[in-house]
């Protein structure tokens, strides 16, 4: 799948092979997206790329639209990196929210061609539910930021992206016994703090 990006030429010569770190930060290539590096684009492109399809498959059932769901995602990230703040938390929620505004953007423009209206009742969250539902995932959000990078980054993986184990452990090129140990303790340590807020 290409992503199409009318952007102008970025780098005159050929970049240095080094003159991006194998493991820079989602925030670090958000920063130099925001700058117009195509080579970081690339890079943050690859890491996500996967997981963002695979849910956009799984929300729009079919593939065409979440192709195209995925493709706004990225054009969405190339135009609004600059508007990412690092202090604001951590990159990979900021992408997922792009790509869940991208596959509703989707699912809403898709026609029902049926020509009749159901007669159900909607069971959509009324807006005290949305704004409880709002404050909670405000919360975990907070919580998520108090976690080591490591925990907090498979915990991203497997909730956000819909990965399972396996392909987190695929995706992280780690063991799938080391996996299984980040989750149990990123899920320990995310209970410990949210039961301190509660209380």
């Amino acid at each position: 799948m290409e992503l199409a990006l009318d952007t102008p030429r970025l780098h005159a010569v050929p970049a240095e092979p080094d003159s991006l770190p194998r493991d820079a930060s989602d925030a670090d290539l958000l920063t130099r997206v925001a700058a117009r590096d195509r080579e970081a684009f690339e890079v943050l492109y690859n890491r996500y790329v996967r997981s963002i399809f695979g849910l956009a498959l799984r929300r729009l059932r079919d593939r065409q639209r979440a192709e195209d769901a995925v493709q706004e995602t990225f054009a969405s990230i190339w135009r609004s990196a600059a508007s990412y703040r690092p202090e604001r938390g951590p990159a990979a929620p900021w992408l997922y929210a792009i790509a869940r505004n991208a596959i509703v953007d989707r699912f809403r423009t898709h026609v029902d061609t049926s020509g009749e209206v159901p007669e159900i009742v909607s069971g959509e969250p009324g807006p005290a539910d949305r704004a409880e539902s709002s404050f909670v995932a405000w919360q975990v959000h907070r919580a998520l930021e108090s976690l080591p990078e490591r925990e907090r980054e498979v915990v991203e993986l497997a909730y956000w992206s819909g990965m399972s184990q396996s392909e987190v452990a695929e995706y992280l090129h780690v063991p799938l016994g080391t996996v299984k140990t980040r989750t149990r303790s990123a899920l320990a340590r995310l209970a410990d703090v949210l039961e301190g807020e509660l209380e």
